[in-house]
This record gives C-alpha cells, sequence and structure tokens, in this order.
C-alpha cells in the first residue's frame, strides 16, 4: 500500500490544520493507520491511531486537541489538529499496518508534511 501525506503548512498558536493520509495501491479498510511526528534531531514519536475496527489511541500530549478519523470509502484517515501549540512543529508522517494493533509495529510509510506552528 502507498501512502500520501498531505495538508501541512504554517498557522499560528491555536490554529487548526487537518492532514490527510491518502492510499492506493490497496485499500485501507483493514489496516491500523498511524500519525507519527518527529523534529530534527529528535525520535520520531507516535501521535495518533486509529485501528481497522475504529478503536483509536493518542499520544497524551495531543489528547484533546488532535482527533483521527478514516474515511474507508475515500480510503483515507485525517487528523484534525486544533488548539495547536508550538510544540507542535514537525514532520508528520502517516503509516499503515495489518491488524488491529495501534501501538505496534507498522510496515507502510508515506512521505512526512511539515506542520509549523508559530507563537
Amino acid at each position: 500500500v502507498q501512502l500520501q501525506a498531505s495538508g501541512g503548512g504554517l498557522v499560528q498558536t491555536g490554529g487548526s490544520l487537518r492532514l490527510s493520509c491518502a492510499a492506493s495501491g490497496r485499500t485501507l479498510i483493514a489496516y491500523t493507520v498511524g500519525w507519527f511526528r518527529q523534529v530534527p534531531g529528535k525520535e520520531r514519536e507516535f501521535v495518533a491511531g486509529i485501528s481497522w475496527n475504529v478503536g483509536t489511541n493518542y499520544a497524551d500530549s495531543v489528547k484533546g486537541r488532535f482527533t483521527i478519523s478514516r474515511d474507508n470509502a475515500r480510503n483515507t484517515v485525517y487528523l484534525q489538529m486544533n488548539s495547536l501549540k508550538p510544540e507542535d512543529t514537525a514532520v508528520y508522517y502517516c503509516a499503515a499496518r495489518s491488524g488491529a494493533t495501534v501501538l505496534s509495529t507498522y510496515d507502510y510509510w508515506g512521505q512526512g508534511t511539515l506542520v509549523t506552528v508559530s507563537s
């Protein structure tokens, strides 16, 4: 499965962005999809994930501000990011894996999309 992340950009503190992860090659319906982010010089970190049965999991740092959802008809997973903070600035990646476990190793990765939150 090929993944294409999009929707990043520059936003002010407190603003919102919606990231999209569009899949091609295979339907995402049987895959768990996760969003990760990475800042230069730091390890990539888990942000949010949604399993094929629509179970979700969030990092503590984004709970209550970010929402992950999926549209199987569009073969796309979204990450709605509200109340953005400068510390959310990073390159965001989407990834997919077979099975229902969100917190596990992911097999397929898209290219990143840059989110910059200005103070």
